[in-house]
C-alpha cells in the first residue's frame, strides 16, 4: 500500500498546544474518533461534517484516555487542524476570510456558524478505509499520546451504543427533572452535551413512530442511514428545553415545517387541525386534507406526546 505522505509521521508530530505544560490532547482524541468513524462506515467520504455521533465519539474517548485539567471540546481540534497538511475547512458563505486569519479557539456553536465541514486528504481517507491502515494509524496516536491507556480503546465501538443513556433519558425521564439538567447545561455552557442530546431526539422520536409520519403516514425505507421522518418538538426548545418524549411527534418536513408555523395543530383528541388562515391550490398535497384526522400514536401508551403540550401549541401557535 503506498503512501505518498509520511502520516504516521504526521500522526505522531501534531502540533499541540503546550501553554499549559502538558499538551493538550485533543487533537490525538479527533483523529483517534474519526478512524473509528471511518472503521464503522460513520464517515464514508473524506468529507468530515461535525455530528453528534462523531460529538459523541469524541467524547467518549475523551473520557476513557485524558487525565488532565484541559477542556473536552471537540471544537477546537475540529478547526486548529486547518494548520495541518492533511485538513481543510470549507467555510459557510462570508467566513472565508474568517477561517483563514482567525487562531480564537471557537465554541462548537461558533464553528458551525462558520463551516459547512472540513475536508481530509484522499490519500488519507483512503488509508484510513484499508483495515491496516486503520489500525496503524490508530496504534501511532495511542502510542504517541496515550501510552499509558493504549487497551482502553474499542477500535470496533458501536454508534448506537454511545446514545442509550441519552435515549434512555429521552424515553424515561420526567421532563421537569429533564428541563432543569438542560438549563444546567446551558449555564455551563457544554454545547457539545446539548449537541449530542439534541441528535439523540432527532433519532428516537422517529424510531419510536416507526420512521413514519403520525399525520400522513409517509415512511420511506432506505438501505442508507437516509431519514425523511423529521422529529418535531411540540414546544420549541429554545423556549421549554424539553427533548423528553412526551414533547416530540414524528412529522414529514412539509407538515413539520406547517405545524411549526401554526397552520396545523393537534387537539386533545389527537385529531389535526388545519388553519383557515391561509390558502393552497387543490392538489393531492394539500394540508387541508389531514383535517379531522387521527394522528398515529405509538404503540405503548408511555410514549404518547403531552396533551399540555398540545393543548399550549393549540392556544400559542395555532393560527386560529
Amino acid at each position: 500500500m503506498a503512501i505518498k505522505i509520511n502520516y504516521p509521521h504526521l500522526f505522531s508530530t501534531l502540533r499541540v498546544d503546550r501553554s499549559s505544560g502538558i499538551n493538550a490532547p485533543h487533537k490525538p482524541i479527533l483523529l483517534l474518533s474519526i478512524l473509528q468513524a471511518v472503521k464503522s462506515g460513520l464517515i464514508s467520504s473524506a468529507f468530515v461534517y461535525i455530528t453528534p455521533e462523531l460529538v459523541a465519539l469524541f467524547k467518549s474517548n475523551w473520557s476513557l484516555l485524558v487525565t488532565t485539567e484541559h477542556q473536552c471540546r471537540m471544537s477546537y481540534p475540529f478547526f486548529h487542524l486547518k494548520s495541518s497538511k492533511f485538513w481543510k475547512l470549507h467555510p459557510q458563505a462570508g467566513y472565508e476570510k474568517a477561517i483563514l486569519i482567525s487562531s480564537k479557539s471557537p465554541s462548537l456553536n461558533q464553528l458551525l456558524q462558520m463551516i459547512v465541514c472540513a475536508e481530509m486528504n484522499a490519500d488519507l481517507f483512503e488509508l484510513m478505509k484499508n483495515p491496516d491502515g486503520n489500525a496503524m494509524l490508530t496504534e501511532v496516536l495511542l502510542q504517541t499520546y496515550f501510552p499509558n491507556a493504549r487497551n482502553t480503546v474499542n477500535a470496533d465501538v458501536q454508534i448506537p451504543d454511545l446514545f442509550s443513556h441519552y435515549e434512555k433519558d429521552i424515553i424515561a425521564a420526567e421532563p421537569a427533572v429533564y428541563v432543569q439538567h438542560i438549563k444546567q447545561l446551558i449555564a455551563e455552557k457544554d454545547e457539545e452535551e446539548l449537541f449530542i442530546r439534541g441528535g439523540a431526539f432527532k433519532r428516537e422520536i422517529p424510531k419510536i413512530y416507526n420512521y413514519t409520519c403520525c399525520i400522513s403516514g409517509l415512511r420511506i425505507s432506505t438501505s442508507r442511514d437516509i431519514s425523511m421522518i423529521d422529529a418535531c418538538h411540540i414546544r420549541p426548545f429554545s423556549q421549554s428545553y424539553d427533548d423528553t418524549i412526551s414533547n416530540g411527534i414524528a412529522l414529514s418536513p412539509l407538515l413539520h415545517r406547517a405545524f411549526d408555523r401554526g397552520l396545523i395543530t393537534i387537539n386533545s383528541d389527537y385529531r389535526v387541525l388545519v388553519s383557515s388562515h391561509f390558502s393552497e391550490n387543490d392538489v393531492k398535497h394539500s394540508l387541508r386534507q389531514f383535517h379531522g384526522e387521527r394522528i398515529r400514536l405509538p404503540d405503548s401508551r408511555s410514549y404518547l406526546p403531552s396533551i399540555d403540550n398540545l393543548l399550549w401549541h393549540a392556544e400559542t401557535v395555532f393560527l386560529t
